[in-house]
């Protein structure tokens, strides 16, 4: 229930906002200040929700996006209106293809003032609709605590997804007549599909499948895909990655699939990362059945667990030989070194950091994209893991890691990124710095656009790569000016140990590892 200060006829809409988010158990939010949200700001002081401030607006996305992916609750972020909306949209993108429940609350120009030339009037909604489940306006005061409740309910609801909500400022200034009007509890969403008409369509085949979406690869997600997989003996398979079915996270995964002959999709589409189940990515005969294309993905999982564990699993090598294909890396890189003096293979760099995340129940491992991306994401795991995604966006990383660090108190974080990624948002150490929050990223440095270059290599050939060198700028003195840790690293015995004095330092930390940039693997058996 609202605090009773919040009804008052005289308080603010601002103070309302404050509230509902106490209500629904939002504690945190990410923000940047500006003109239109300062009435949140103030309202804020009383009511007792942390600011995270951060130093760019799509940063706040991004940490209010790794945030809902790791708790599950929704991952609120702040902006001010007209340029800080702006600012924050593009980052909506990321979290609408990782299917997180992210709520992005902007500023607006008051309600007053449209069509007369208002300070940073603009079309805010009609902006952020693409890339969001739902983008509106609050129209009063009143509304606002309707509007908020709305947005969070819409964000988790079915498959989950950012929500866009601006909030002109003489709705967040303006009197509040009595108590916000409730709205009734949503329902969960019913199954598109019948849990047991599925499981005996996949125990008519010999090598079945089930596919899984990024929603389903949050740690929730994962305890229910092995769920399933224990009660039904069939491989769940989850899927975030833009490489898809050549995701090095997966092995030799695409061998295996090719070999299918039942496939269901939960929560996952015939898209680009699955080559929209053309031959030879799937067999030529193969059947494939796309289900909860908008329900609630996780609980699509839980009813066919429940049903096959009344019938018990099918027994056979067909879930053996899966899961050897997804776990098999290539023996060649337990002997990977660089030709280069100073610099290392991405496998040298990255293996180390394994006892690392192998040394807490919680840990997380955060990944950007590109080359050195996907050798991450192929050489290391933890218990929590939040990467670029389907999106595949780079820049991220950095924002990601703080998010992870206020999530998961206590538990290291190790985010990896290439020296193209760290150039977003390298100020945000400034906010690590500021709110305590520690974690090691690493950075790869190559010196270059390595992603960029190997598409020309591979499409252009040789003499025509362009405009994708960098200076192999030491990015550990950056951390440093900022007042966290670095560490410039050229030597493989010397990661691990830099990663733990890096730890112990109890600051944002930044390794500057200085690696060959060579392409992302591919890995066949």
């Amino acid at each position: 229930m609202l605090q009773n200060r919040a009804m008052a006829t005289t308080n603010a809409g601002a103070r309302v906002l404050v509230d509902t988010l106490r209500a629904a158990g939002i504690t945190r939010i990410f923000t940047l200040s500006g003109n239109h949200v300062m009435p949140v700001f103030d309202a804020a002081l009383d009511g007792g929700l942390e600011l995270i401030h951060v130093r760019h607006e799509a940063a706040a996305v991004h940490m209010a996006d790794a945030y809902a992916r790791l708790t599950g609750r929704p991952g609120i972020a702040l902006v001010t209106g007209g340029p800080g909306h702006a600012n924050a949209v593009g980052a909506l993108y990321t979290a609408a293809m990782a299917e997180s429940p992210v709520v992005l609350l902007s500023g607006h120009a008051p309600l007053s003032e449209l069509g007369k030339g208002s300070f940073q009037e603009m079309e805010q909604a009609e902006i952020a609709a693409p890339l969001a489940k739902a983008a509106w306006t609050s129209r009063s005061a009143e509304g606002v605590a309707y509007d908020v409740r709305r947005a969070l309910r819409i964000a988790a609801s079915g498959r989950p997804g950012p929500v866009a909500l601006s909030l002109p400022t003489d709705c967040l200034e303006g009197s509040v007549e009595g108590a916000p009007v409730d709205e009734a509890p949503a329902e969960p969403m019913p199954l598109d599909f019948d849990p047991a008409a599925a499981a005996e369509w996949l125990r008519g085949a010999t090598r079945p499948l089930i596919l899984t979406g990024p929603v389903t690869m949050t740690r929730r997600g994962r305890e229910a895909r092995v769920a399933l997989e224990v009660a039904l003996g069939i491989p769940v398979v989850g899927m975030e990655s833009p490489r898809g079915i050549a995701d090095p996270a997966l092995g030799a995964f695409a061998e295996v699939l090719a070999r299918a002959d039942r496939i269901l999709l939960v929560g996952k589409r015939l898209d680009f990362t699955l080559r929209f189940g053309r031959p030879p990515a799937f067999a030529a005969d193969r059947d494939a059945r796309e289900v909860c294309a908008e329900g609630d993905a996780i609980a699509s999982l839980d009813a066919l667990t429940h049903e096959a564990q009344r019938a018990g699993p099918i027994r056979g090598a067909w879930l053996a030989e899966v899961r050897a294909a997804i776990a098999f890396r290539p023996a060649a890189w337990d002997h990977a070194t660089s030709a280069i003096a100073g610099r290392m293979h991405p496998v040298q760099a990255l293996r180390p950091l394994q006892a690392i995340l192998d040394s807490h129940p919680d840990s997380v491992f955060v990944s950007d994209g590109g080359e050195v991306g996907q050798w991450a994401q192929a050489c290391l795991a933890a218990p929590n893991r939040v990467i670029n995604g389907v999106a595949g966006s780079i820049g991220a990383a950095l924002p990601f890691a703080l998010a992870a660090r206020a999530a998961r108190p206590g538990a290291p974080v190790v985010a990896v990124m290439g020296d193209g990624t760290f150039g977003f948002h390298p100020a945000e150490l400034d906010t690590a710095v500021r709110y305590g929050l520690d974690f090691v990223a690493v950075v790869a440095n190559d010196a270059r656009w390595n992603a960029e270059y190997q598409i020309q290599l591979r499409t252009y050939g040789e003499g025509r790569t362009f405009a994708t060198e960098l200076l192999p700028t030491r990015y550990d003195e950056v951390a440093r000016g900022f007042g966290g840790h670095g560490e410039h690293v050229t030597d493989p015995g010397e990661v691990l140990p830099a990663a733990r004095r890096a730890l112990a330092s109890g600051r944002p930390a930044v390794l500057n590892v200085m690696i060959e940039g060579v392409a992302a693997p591919s890995i066949r058996r």
